[in-house]
């Protein structure tokens, strides 16, 4: 930074200058930003981790006390409910990220792919899109870059056991903010797994200081226990408070009386592929109608299996809810389905519903249509969603020429093993949403910038 300063001085202007023009034009403010404030609130006002009622506060655990404890702590010092200070104070945590992706390019590649990663990352507009939505991407995007960081000097200089230590510590504050920042941990472990084994071989040298197989047993301890440490308390709270076992966050975050459809889950991953249908079926469930008619020639195998699709979602629409007796006929035709076409469930729709998350235009928080294609009514919104998807292919395709001109393979082990972990998570999911692979941006420009080596 001291030989090229005019560069990251003005590399950062640009940053900011970006991330707040989405700030002010494009502020994401979501009916999960405001569980999230109004769990801070009562957390503040109240001393109670719980929502509002219309007689009182409920103690609750759908959601982890990473970003309410945030937001809790902006509103104590900006005023509450200062949702455009939560959205600031995340601009600079984003610069934060820029700095953290450059120092591992510095460490991997070379000084010049320093500086273009550096760039890569303060130009990206789905990183500056999310500083700009009251949500916990931002947050988290920083914790895997600050844990990925820490793991590449714990691998590559004789420090001792402090970083792994600094290591934990970023990956429990993953954890808090979402239950998936598990990942982080189970994607290092497994590194560390493998260069133990291939070490204890006599296979495999690290390069210098490198790690003796005691270094690398005590590494893997330590980011265990410091990762997993910070769930303690939590866990007891809600044992003590909900009397409810719970050291994460329930996976659909429904409270303990909540009926969770599973059959209609379930039924919903034998044909979901994309975003869409996520906006138009999945969350219109329960509460809302769902149109039948928007549901994809996939989502039905015969002609006697649209008509009992149609026959269940009429009588879902009849209840606005899914009963357990409705819910048990939508599992017995999942079954159905995924015994018919067992690929089609287990491979083909999660590799689509991967491909879709890591290349559809990131428009969740702006305001193009879902189905931007169609270019019906909203030409802006259309052209700017087919912008943002031709500069995210843009990456994606610079991050695969890189990884083909890169040298030294072994050393991205680390991080290609946390990219290709998530990717595989995130195909299970029946709700392919975008913004769930940009915890693999710093790695994808990571990858990038060896172009410009």
């Amino acid at each position: 930074m001291r030989q090229h300063l005019r560069f990251f001085l003005l590399a950062t202007l640009a940053a900011l200058g970006l991330r707040l023009l989405f700030i002010f034009r494009f502020p994401g403010v979501t009916t999960d930003s405001f569980i999230y404030g109004d769990i801070a609130k009562n957390w503040l006002k109240h001393g109670i981790y719980g929502l509002s009622g219309p007689d009182e506060i409920s103690a609750t655990y759908i959601r982890l006390p990473g970003y309410p404890a945030f937001l809790a702590a902006v509103f104590a010092v900006f005023g509450m409910e200062h949702y455009r200070a939560v959205l600031v104070v995340q601009m600079f945590v984003d610069i934060g990220t820029c700095f953290l992706i450059a120092d591992m390019a510095r460490r991997l590649i070379s000084p010049r792919a320093t500086r273009a990663a550096f760039l890569l990352a303060a130009l990206c507009p789905f990183l500056a899109i999310y500083a700009a939505a009251a949500l916990t991407e931002t947050l988290e995007i920083f914790f895997t870059a600050l844990a990925l960081d820490f793991a590449l000097v714990g691998l590559t200089t004789a420090r001792g056991m402090l970083p792994w230590l600094s290591c934990g510590v970023a990956i429990g504050g993953a954890i808090l903010l979402r239950p998936d920042g598990g990942l982080l941990l189970v994607a290092i472990e497994f590194y560390l797994l493998v260069v133990l084994v291939r070490a204890g071989r006599g296979k495999m040298r690290a390069e210098p200081p490198g790690l003796s197989v005691p270094q690398l047993l005590r590494a893997g301890l330590i980011l265990g226990l410091v990762s997993l440490a910070p769930l303690g308390p939590w866990t007891l709270r809600n044992w003590h408070t909900l009397h409810r076992f719970q050291p994460l966050a329930p996976r659909y975050a429904n409270e303990e009386d909540e009926f969770v459809p599973a059959g209609f889950n379930r039924w919903v991953k034998t044909w979901i592929a994309d975003y869409a249908s996520v906006e138009e079926l999945y969350w219109a469930v329960p509460g809302s109608t769902v149109d039948a008619e928007k549901l994809p020639t996939r989502a039905f195998d015969s002609e006697a299996q649209h008509r009992q699709t149609a026959e269940l979602l009429a009588e879902y629409n009849n209840l606005l809810h899914v009963t357990p007796e409705l819910d048990a006929r939508f599992v017995a035709l999942a079954n159905e389905r995924i015994h018919a076409a067992p690929l089609r469930y287990y491979v083909w729709l999660p590799f689509v519903r991967i491909a879709d998350m890591w290349l559809r235009p990131r428009t969740e928080t702006l305001p193009s249509d879902t189905r931007w294609w169609e270019f019906d009514d909203d030409l802006r919104g259309s052209g700017l969603a087919v912008t943002l998807g031709i500069i995210g292919l843009v990456y994606v395709v610079m991050a695969v020429i890189g990884l083909a001109r890169g040298r030294n393979l072994a050393a991205w082990g680390l991080p290609l093993a946390f990219v290709i972990l998530r990717s595989v998570f995130l195909g299970t999911l029946e709700n392919p949403e975008p913004r769930y692979t940009l915890e693999c941006y710093p790695v994808l420009i990571l990858l990038s910038s060896i172009i410009f080596r």
